[in-house]
């Protein structure tokens, strides 16, 4: 029983990796790979740690104080203040991001189908989107992320299976994965290798499932499955190393093919397609999650599962999805708008994460972030704070139609608004620490 207890378990967090091992990591990583082969798998190991990190305090927020991640953030700090507009700000910045990005889930899913069989695209189209939504519709929340984990298990051992074929070299992986070096013209490419895995919805479901399960349940579930997602990324930048010259998923399919044998460009068309396929659910999944946290109370029966409102959030971004999908529009300026928004979205939510796990009024004394975790966390939440910047950069230039490529700018700029953050988070830290309990 405690066995078959640790799988679901396993099943149950993997929605997180689903949700972070999309088409665009696919894209990122197969990239990076063959751009500077192995050198820049160091980035996947931290995006694991940080992804992990910032998973547990807010899974462990809503553990222990019953309260998710939104409803903290609306309760505990905005509802008495001039700010009280901020926590619908964070809603409609990641709905947005849902809605931008998930034509492009559905067409990686497409993409990887069309590897392997010959059908017109929008009948994959139809029958991918057909699926997520009778999933969605028909599934409970419990029901939808243990299929999640079946099929990032499938996408897992497509993806590993054709990294072995390969046979890397472990001394290779080891100096890549374990020490950091920053080749030429890679910055913007390690901050994307980052932040396809720390992504700010992931907060808000990963929060917002936790209800019900124990601390050691969903230390144990949450660790192994963003660990073995981490893997399956590494997988995937191991085989884009296995071509040269501009990355296309027809080119990393023929060379596979041409080295390994026709399985290796079929094992290549399934996990592309699971990682779609995950994908293309968790983001409508994850903005209905995200709505009745930070719109609702967490014992609303308005926002339940099966409730019009819940359906509806979910079956707009689907929706959304698949038109842009059938007319093969991509939708530049909600595309640019999702990354200004969720670039100051991302480091918001950590910050206020890293202050509520330090409240000792909502955490309870054995709930509250050890010195440890505090250094650990501060570590990630400045990533968050460079993800942001280089996000909110690009959406400006791509809007204004010019190149930001100066790593260094954005790096100071991060550095400079990490500074300027520090002194009253830390003091705000310190003051909620010493708060009695209520």
């Amino acid at each position: 029983m405690v066995f078959k207890s640790r799988v679901l378990s396993i099943l149950f967090w993997s929605v997180i990796a689903a949700a972070f091992i999309g088409p665009g990591t696919v894209t990122t990583a197969a990239s990076a790979g063959a751009a500077y082969r192995y050198d820049l798998l160091w980035a996947l190991v931290f995006s694991v740690i940080a992804t992990l990190v910032l998973q547990e305090a807010s899974s462990r927020l809503t553990i222990v104080s019953g309260k998710n991640l939104g409803e903290a953030i609306r309760t505990q700090y905005f509802d008495s203040s001039r700010l009280w507009f901020l926590p619908s700000f964070v809603f409609v910045a990641i709905f947005t991001g849902c809605l931008a990005y998930e034509a492009g889930n559905i067409l990686g899913a497409v993409a990887g189908m069309l590897l392997i069989v010959n059908l017109p695209s929008y009948i994959l189209i139809l029958i991918i989107g057909s699926v997520a939504a009778v999933l969605l519709y028909t599934g409970s929340t419990k029901t939808v992320v243990r299929v999640l984990g079946g099929v990032v298990g499938i996408m897992g051992v497509s993806f590993l299976t054709t990294a072995i074929m390969l046979r890397p070299s472990p001394a290779e992986l080891f100096t890549g994965g374990f020490i950091p070096s920053f080749p030429s013209g890679s910055g913007l490419l390690i901050l994307g290798l980052i932040g396809t895995t720390v992504v700010p919805y992931n907060l808000f479901l990963g929060s917002g499932i936790s209800r019900g399960h124990t601390l050691s349940e969903m230390r144990f579930g949450l660790t192994v499955a963003v660990l073995l997602g981490g893997i399956v990324s590494m997988a995937v930048l191991v085989v884009g190393a296995a071509i040269a010259g501009p990355f296309s998923y027809e080119f990393l399919s023929e060379t596979l093919s041409v080295q390994l044998g026709p399985a290796a460009g079929v094992l290549l068309g399934i996990g592309l397609f699971a990682a779609g396929l995950t994908s293309a659910m968790t983001a409508p999944l994850a903005a209905a999650i995200t709505a009745r946290s930070i719109l609702a109370a967490s014992n609303d029966t308005r926002w339940s599962a099966s409730s019009f409102r819940y359906r509806i959030s979910w079956g707009i971004v689907l929706g959304t999805g698949l038109l842009f999908g059938l007319t093969k529009v991509q939708p530049v300026p909600a595309i640019i708008l999702a990354q200004a928004l969720n670039g100051i979205v991302l480091p918001f939510a950590a910050v206020f994460l890293l202050i509520a796990v330090n409240d000792r009024a909502l955490m309870g004394s054995a709930g509250l972030n050890s010195g440890l975790k505090n250094i650990v966390m501060c570590l990630v939440v400045f990533t968050t704070i460079v993800l942001g910047v280089t996000n909110v950069s690009r959406a400006a230039a791509n809007a204004f139609g010019f190149a930001v490529e100066n790593e260094t700018y954005l790096l100071v700029t991060a550095l400079g608004i990490s500074i300027l953050l520090a002194v009253p988070v830390w003091r705000i830290i310190l003051r909620r620490r010493k708060r009695l309990l209520k």
